[in-house]
């Protein structure tokens, strides 16, 4: 019988503009958009298609985060654009 094995999760990486808007929260709202960052990692399917261009926009109202990122064909690998926290 195999091993059960946790959930492969994606890795995120910041585009440039994520990035800046990252090195400028508060320790509290870094643990806002942890959250957050974990459920697009186990899902990267969870954020909305946009219409417009191929990006995906995940909100999360319980937090208060949004995160508007794009995913690599194998969803190995989530790339963030865009956060607000």
């Amino acid at each position: 019988m195999p091993p059960n094995h946790a959930p492969r999760r994606s890795r995120i990486v910041f585009h440039a503009p994520a990035a800046r808007q990252i090195a400028k929260l508060t320790e509290a709202e870094t643990h806002r958009l942890d959250r957050a960052l974990v459920a697009v990692s186990l899902l990267p399917d969870i954020g909305e298609l946009r219409r417009d261009v191929p990006l995906r926009d995940y909100r999360d109202e319980t937090e208060g985060v949004r995160i508007i990122y794009f995913a690599t064909a194998l969803k190995t690998t989530v790339i963030a654009v865009y956060i607000e926290v």
